[in-house]
């Protein structure tokens, strides 16, 4: 609406005008003004604010008058510009400002573009400008709750002003009114003065404002980038940065480098510089088998160099010696003092490994600068961050390869064409750091979280996915066999209770089988509600009471651990090391947790014989041990440090069972009187509250009425008040501010908490209540990997940290250290932070994971 007002009118002088918070003088007048208005829904009102500081940093004054409403500072404006010889135009769908159009003063509506000057008031309402205020005290306004006399409408109090001229003129010939209207009129008499005074909008208050002060203000392109960018509001964030860059052109310089002493110049500068950023370009994204094809580097914003080194095209150009530049490089990467920036450094860090070069320098990250700042953004790579932060689409690699369907190597690309991709890179890179950096810096919980968590870790997941975990491929081919004729055997059930053979991996057969022959009832349609639901939860809550349900998913589990694991990993053996190099990110999940990928060892079940099998086949070399450390229940220790309730305190002190001790407190038995099936409902509750589950949810995984689950889940409240003080305070911060934090000040935003969608506000609640304790033990234990880490280095011990998965560790370890390893292991992770209860791990020892779990 603002910028249809400023590119058609294009006034001189503009002022946006809301109203004020809280009551005015009219509520004070009549107790019911307003009174049939629903309450303004939350997710609406969170989006006052932010609405404000956009307004402001667009450079329009903004007015709000405590007491009076905008329409009165609108009038009181206007008479004021009016008197200063200004034509006014006010943008407003509300009727009740006809009353002061005049020749001076039109209002628009911008929605209708429909504008309203005195002759189009009369055409409107019937009645001049002049006589609204006795037009609407007739026919009373409903928006506002203020009553008129009963019976009379626009028509009648129209024709009854045309006739008589004034409100006035009609009291004083009330008598000659006929019929029930008239008697209307006159019963109501005594409330024309109120109604009056109630429509009758004031246009004499004591502004500070000056309508030639209200001029518009220069916009704080920082502050609109920094909230088009928090609030996702995408295309006004590209039109703004668009702008930005036209505005500010800026001359770029890469250069391509193949000669000594140009290149040595560049070495000098980055000896002198105190930080400069890099990039590599390399054949590959295997870290093991990548070779370097050129290297990038950027000093200042806009200026960049590419070095080519690897490329092996027909009549490739001459490039420098590879180990020479390498070796050049060396000292510059390895000095203590030096700052060194990039975009993904553990890849690159473990590629100039291979090569023989480490980084020493301190490092920053580019991608954790902006993680950190928001973990909810869906994408941290250097594309989604150059248009997110700094309004720029750069040069993507499909782009200078002109390739569309084969795949190319850069080192296939001829370099004249790939230098402004490469060095784009480094400068981009370099330009990142400099927008978040000073942004993260003002935030001392998350540069505390850069500095002492994710950084050093970085290198610790860099070696771990370089050691990669000894696995048996044998063993895995021979689960493989075994998990192949206990799917055939599943198979063979399914058919039996269908009455006939049908593909178990087709959801339409599936649909038609369980819903059309079978004719099982039908819970759920697909989320376009023409195909009945196949889904793991539909088929969960079936298999409650059918039997073919409970066979089907049973069928989909083992295949997938067929699939993904038993048939996979034997493939994922890296031939030069004999390992599985699994890839850990640090910048995918929303609470901090890590996330892994080729392979995903994190998703190997632990509590079905054939994810243990799976465990077996991760093995320890000769003279080694597996071994496993596992925080406790970390979550529930967690929520009783962050709700302070006495209870759950009081069973960690004690070292008690948690689950039992639940189930005593809630079903009201002594401990020792727990049956095995109170303890499974417990333990449900007990994690099924950590991630806001409702009795719906509850009633479902316990195979439950919703009635009876609600009530264990009020019982489980009445004995941890503290715990349901905690998940109410927790959904009013969120919706409040937008996001949660960890204990560490870790924050998790939520975008979707205010949504006016019910179950995407939920979801978003349930993420609310869950993300500070599943972000703390993610925080925790990041911590006690770089304290561990640091004591296996210190003592130079022969072992290594193979696996994270969540709450567990995973280590290698040589069997003349275990006695003094173990214990220290266990030690430091337990106090890797100080907490209202202890912190407990279980650690063990085994020949292959499974046996040391």
């Amino acid at each position: 609406m603002l910028r249809k007002l400023m590119t058609e009118y294009q006034p001189r002088y503009i002022a946006v005008i809301f109203d004020p918070q809280g009551k005015t003088f009219r509520n004070k007048l009549y107790s019911d003004y307003k009174a049939n208005r629903k309450k303004m829904p939350d997710e609406l009102s969170q989006q006052i604010k932010p609405l404000f500081e956009i307004i402001k940093a667009l450079g329009f004054p903004l007015i709000i008058k405590p007491g009076y409403e905008a329409d009165d500072v609108i009038a009181s404006l206007a008479k004021k510009a009016k008197e200063e010889g200004l034509s006014v135009l006010i943008s407003t769908g509300d009727k009740d400002l006809a009353q002061i159009v005049n020749d001076h003063v039109t209002l628009v509506n911008t929605m209708t573009d429909c504008l309203l000057n005195p002759a189009s008031v009369v055409q409107k309402f019937g009645v001049p400008p002049e006589k609204i205020i006795d037009y609407l005290s007739l026919i009373g306004d409903n928006t506002d709750n203020i009553p008129g006399i009963p019976k009379v409408g626009p028509k009648t109090a129209a024709k009854w002003l045309n006739k008589y001229g004034s409100l006035e003129n009609i009291q004083k010939k009330a008598h000659e009114l006929k019929g029930e209207i008239g008697k209307n009129f006159r019963a109501h008499l005594h409330k024309l003065p109120l109604i009056r005074q109630l429509v009758t909008v004031l246009s004499d208050l004591p502004l500070e404002e000056k309508p030639r002060d209200l001029k518009l203000g220069a916009r704080n392109c920082e502050k609109l980038i920094e909230l088009f960018t928090i609030y996702e509001f995408q295309s006004w964030l590209s039109e703004i940065l668009s702008q930005e860059m036209i505005q500010s052109p800026t001359t770029i310089n890469y250069i391509t480098i193949s000669d000594k002493k140009t290149f040595e110049k560049w070495l000098k500068k980055l000896i002198n510089a105190e930080a400069f950023a890099f990039d590599i370009e390399t054949t590959n994204s295997s870290v093991l088998t990548a070779s370097i094809v050129g290297v990038s580097f950027a000093i200042k914003p806009n200026e960049a160099i590419y070095v080519p080194l690897g490329y092996n095209y027909s009549n490739a150009p001459i490039q420098l010696e590879k180990s020479w530049v390498l070796q050049q490089l060396k000292p510059i990467f390895g000095d203590s003092k030096k700052i060194i920036i990039g975009e993904n450094l553990k890849y690159d860090s473990q590629v100039l490994k291979q090569e023989g070069l480490s980084i020493k320098a301190k490092m920053y990250d580019t991608q954790l600068e902006a993680y950190i700042l928001n973990s909810s953004n869906s994408r941290h790579d250097l594309d989604t961050l150059a248009f997110r932060y700094l309004g720029r689409s750069t040069l993507k690699f499909k782009e200078v390869s002109r390739k569309r369907t084969k795949k190319i190597t850069v080192n296939l690309v001829p370099t004249h064409k790939v230098v402004g991709y490469a060095a784009e890179n480094a400068d981009v890179t370099l330009q990142l750091h400099h927008k978040l950096m000073p942004v993260l810096e003002k935030e001392k919980k998350l540069k505390n979280i850069f500095d002492c968590i994710e950084m050093p870790l970085m290198p610790i997941l860099m070696q771990m996915e370089m050691y990669g975990v000894l696995i048996d491929a044998k063993m895995l081919c021979s689960q493989s066999d075994e998990l192949k004729q206990r799917i055939n055997q599943l198979e063979q059930e399914a058919y039996q209770l269908a009455g006939r053979e049908f593909n178990l991996n087709s959801p339409k057969q599936l649909q038609k089988v369980l819903y059309e022959e079978l004719k099982l009832p039908i819970l759920k349609k697909n989320p376009e509600g023409r195909q009945l639901s196949t889904a793991e939860n539909v088929l969960q809550d079936l298999a409650i009471y059918y039997h073919l349900p409970k066979i089907i998913l049973k069928y989909r589990s083992l295949s997938k651990l067929k699939s993904t694991y038993t048939n996979r990993l034997p493939k994922q053996v890296n031939s030069l090391t004999g390992r599985v190099h699994t890839t850990y990110h640090q910048t995918v999940t929303s609470t901090g947790r890590l996330s892994a990928n080729n392979p995903n060892l994190q998703n190997i079940p632990i509590r079905t014989d054939e994810g243990r099998k799976i465990r077996r086949a991760f093995i320890a070399p000769l003279c080694a041990r597996i071994v496993s450390a596992d925080y406790s229940q970390v979550e529930l220790r967690i929520i009783a440090d962050i709700s302070q309730d006495p209870g759950l305190i009081q069973a960690f002190e004690k070292k008690w069972d948690i689950h039992s001790s639940t189930a005593s407190e809630v079903f009201g038995v002594p401990l020792e009187q727990v049956t095995s099936e109170q303890r499974r409902r417990a333990k449900a509750i007990n994690f099924g509250l950590l991630y806001g589950m409702s009795s719906f949810g509850l009633g479902r995984q316990l195979g439950i009425e919703q009635k009876l689950a609600q009530e264990y889940i009020d019982l489980y409240f009445k004995r941890y008040p503290k715990v349901h003080q905690y998940i109410n305070k927790t959904r009013t911060i969120a919706a409040e501010q937008g996001y949660v934090e960890t204990l560490f000040g870790r924050r998790v935003y939520l975008p979707e908490i205010n949504s006016a969608n019910l179950q995407r506000r939920q979801a978003s609640e349930r993420a609310a209540i869950n993300a500070p304790m599943q972000g703390t033990a993610a925080d925790i234990i990041k911590i006690a990997m770089i304290k561990v880490n640091n004591y296996l280095n210190n003592n130079r011990f022969d072992a290594h940290l193979i696996m994270q998965v969540h709450d567990e560790l995973v280590f290698e370890v040589a069997e003349k250290d275990l006695d003094r390893v173990v214990p220290e292991i266990k030690k430091i992770m337990e106090e890797a932070a100080s907490l209202s209860v202890p912190l407990m791990v279980h650690i063990g020892v085994g020949r292959n994971w499974d046996e040391a779990h």
